[in-house]
């Protein structure tokens, strides 16, 4: 179920017997990797707690459509706009007629109507009520709507009937839910992406720095996302947003950063080096901010920062580790000779002495060096970038 990784899935309990294998479905969309958010309808909590489903989901549980507090967090337009899917299990006789007829009536039915997600439906009802001619005319037409029926399954029900009708068994509705999901090119991968600049303090007032934006390395991130991996990013300082889906870790200097790569990098599968890390930091730190004095000359003595990209590189079990190289000349003979220095397995190579690329810029074109081609890639934005070289890493990660 490895398709489930760092989706977001929004699970509706309606009223039924059958709500009590729902706690068992969250905690199988969980362990998948999956995020849920659970929605209630007031006849489901008669059968099972909302505590119980907030202590599975990790999530506090979403009861009522008018609920001041809920709307000034994750109303259910949030929710409806967040969800990668909606899968409604159980899905009572009466949510399904009320689904088909559109009414917006509750928290869950009017998510159904405001969302863009696919929507799915465990039915789960008794044998005579799924066979009523009303419900097959229901069923009918919401899968003509495009709304995807999972089961009914067949067999003993609470009531002491056998037939169709009965909710499939949660481990059934988790692997056809994650079924459901087109398998992405780092399905079930580990990705740790570091990015942005590094801040190498020369007092508690003054850093040496560099122009990166960190633009590129946010990018990669949300395309590692979108590609299924489950993305740790490592930022150094900057003005970004972190990128949906992602658990971001902020550090200054290059140290720090070494530390947060270094960091659980036994489950990390691939290793994107994009920071911009500088080179050298000061021998020593001032306690208190350097005053100007009578001197035109201030001396600096700096000492090597680790290399981190290397460091990873040299691990006993090192993950498919990719580097950056942003020179001024030379720009794919020096990649090369970092790609074979550094054990890399890819590098990426652009020309930061271009205006129209590179550091700030919203746009980049780069050289892909690996130990046998060399591809250049033309310029266009980062954000489409970003998804190729996600293409070209996955490809040569497997090869």
């Amino acid at each position: 179920m490895q398709r489930l990784t760092n989706r977001q899935i929004v699970l509706g309990i309606t009223g039924g017997i059958a709500a009590y294998k729902s706690a068992e479905l969250t905690r199988l969309l969980k362990g998948a990797g999956a995020d849920v958010q659970v929605v209630m309808t007031p006849a489901a909590t008669e059968f099972i707690t909302p505590l119980t489903m907030q202590a599975l989901s990790g999530n506090p549980v979403h009861l009522h459509l008018l609920d001041p507090e809920a709307e000034a967090g994750m109303g259910h337009i949030e929710l409806a706009k967040w969800a990668d899917l909606v899968l409604i299990a159980p899905a009572s006789a009466n949510f399904m007629a009320r689904l088909n007829a559109g009414q917006g009536s509750d928290l869950l039915s009017t998510l159904c109507l405001a969302t863009e997600a696919p929507i799915v439906l465990a039915p789960a009802m008794n044998q005579a009520m799924w066979r009523d001619q009303q419900t097959q005319t229901n069923a009918t037409s919401l899968e003509r709507k495009g709304i995807q029926l999972l089961g009914p399954g067949t067999g003993e029900q609470a009531c002491g009937d056998t037939g169709p009708g009965r909710m499939l068994e949660p481990i059934e509705i988790a692997q056809q839910t994650a079924a459901l999901f087109d398998r992405g090119l780092l399905a079930g991968k580990r990705v740790f992406i570091t990015a942005g600049p590094t801040r190498e303090a020369l007092d508690p007032v003054r850093y040496i720095s560099n122009h990166s934006s960190g633009k590129m390395g946010y990018a990669l991130a949300e395309a590692a996302v979108d590609a299924g991996a489950k993305v740790t990013l490592i930022s150094g300082p900057v003005n970004l947003q972190t990128p949906p889906r992602c658990e971001r870790i902020m550090v200054e200097s290059a140290e720090q950063m070494l530390a947060a790569s270094l960091q659980h990098i036994d489950e990390c599968d691939i290793f994107i080096a994009s920071a911009a890390v500088a080179d050298y930091r000061p021998v020593a730190v001032a306690e208190h901010k350097l005053k100007k004095g009578n001197e035109e000359i201030m001396e600096l003595r700096l000492v090597k920062n680790p290399d981190i990209v290397a460091t990873v590189a040299a691990q006993s079990n090192k993950p498919f580790t990719v580097g950056f190289a942003a020179e001024t000349r030379d720009v794919v003979s020096y990649a090369q000779d970092k790609l074979t220095r550094k054990n890399l397995d890819l590098i990426i190579a652009n020309d930061v002495s271009r205006s129209d690329i590179g550091f700030n810029s919203d746009d980049n074109a780069v050289t892909v060096i690996s130990h046998h081609n060399v591809q250049q890639l033309p310029l266009c934005s980062k954000r489409q970038l970003a998804a190729k070289l996600i293409e070209i890493i996955a490809s040569n990660q497997e090869s």
